[in-house]
């Protein structure tokens, strides 16, 4: 706890010194548990110059996941956020959240995690999520609604993750139908939202979205089937991107997402994903089990279910399924 409290009172000096003692004296701890917990930062990686006379200052931070570094870059939040839990590795933040809501964990809990060994995605598939690597990231909801009026809510997700990359990194991904960020032709981002409800009544109880950036990989770091299909913003940017800051402004994009779910204000982000949905005018292959079928997407409904004209003209919605862009992911055909 000492070196959290360090390391918080040294950021709120923004580069400025702070004598050790005056550490001391704040936190009611012994000059000597003051070095120690420099120390300690220091094996972290944090960079702290100490000078006789003036004290500590803090240089540099590493590029860490922690509930410190990330509320350092975080402001204010109205639910989301007020939870915070921090892992250097864990099965998967979905996971972990479905076993805290069994508990009774607050409305608006975020889960982030610098790796993760079993992270998924839809229909089951492993979603990568190496050390270090990227923002590995899942909020509980406990929106008092229908299952059915959170549709949407993954897309609209997507329109949040949106906004924080365009913060952090100076460029706007876009969408993939339904939840994909695409940037540069290549996968940047997947969202997976998982629902629970009761048996009987059929109310919902809780709704856990997760979402997974990838941030700092290298073109190595792509294999397999990723290596043709997968970006991160270091890539795409050609600069080093904070994965804290991206969890900050996620986590508060989130926030503002809710508040509009909640207020009942989701014209803005309907607005924007139709605007950001690059599947919106391509020429788009279904793919269901025993339907491979070329057709042309015409935009999204209020729900964003994708409009589709078929070969022969007839005009449908598809809500579940998937689907190929011409041009994207390698599909050409």
């Amino acid at each position: 706890m000492s070196k959290e409290s360090v390391l918080k009172l040294l950021q709120s000096c923004s580069g400025k010194y702070l004598s050790g003692e005056g550490i001391s004296d704040q936190l009611g701890i012994t000059r000597a548990a003051v070095w120690k917990a420099v120390n300690g930062l220091r094996r972290d990686g944090y960079e702290i110059e100490a000078r006789k006379s003036q004290g500590y200052r803090l240089m540099e931070a590493p590029d860490r996941l922690s509930e410190t570094e990330i509320r350092a870059k975080m402001g204010e939040t109205k639910l989301v956020g007020r939870k915070l839990v921090c892992f250097e590795t864990i099965d998967s933040t979905n996971s972990y959240l479905k076993r805290a809501a069994s508990e009774g964990v607050v409305d608006g809990a975020v889960a982030v995690a610098s790796a993760q060994t079993g992270g998924r995605g839809r229909r089951g598939r492993r979603f990568e999520s190496p050390a270090g690597k990227g923002v590995y990231l899942s909020v509980l909801l406990r929106p008092p609604v229908e299952p059915s009026h959170l549709l949407p809510i993954t897309g609209f997700g997507a329109v949040a993750v949106c906004n924080a990359v365009e913060r952090v990194a100076g460029v706007r991904p876009q969408i993939k139908w339904a939840n994909d960020l695409v940037l540069g032709g290549r996968k940047l981002c997947g969202i997976l939202t998982e629902l629970s409800m009761e048996g009987e009544s059929g109310a919902l109880q809780y709704a856990i979205m997760g979402i997974g950036v990838n941030v700092s990989q290298t073109w190595e770091d792509f294999a397999g089937d990723l290596a043709d299909i997968a970006t991160s913003l270091d890539l795409e940017t050609g600069k080093a991107i904070s994965r804290a800051a991206l969890a900050a402004a996620i986590i508060e994009e989130l926030d503002a997402l809710y508040m509009a779910l909640l207020r009942h204000r989701m014209q803005p982000y309907l607005d924007a994903y139709r605007r950001d949905c690059l599947t919106i005018g391509s020429e788009v292959q279904l793919l269901w089990e025993d339907v491979h079928e070329k057709v042309l997407a015409t935009g999204v409904d209020d729900e964003l279910g994708l409009q589709v004209v078929r070969q022969n003209g007839v005009q449908e919605t598809i809500r579940t399924g998937e689907v190929s862009v011409r041009g994207l992911y390698g599909y050409v055909e």
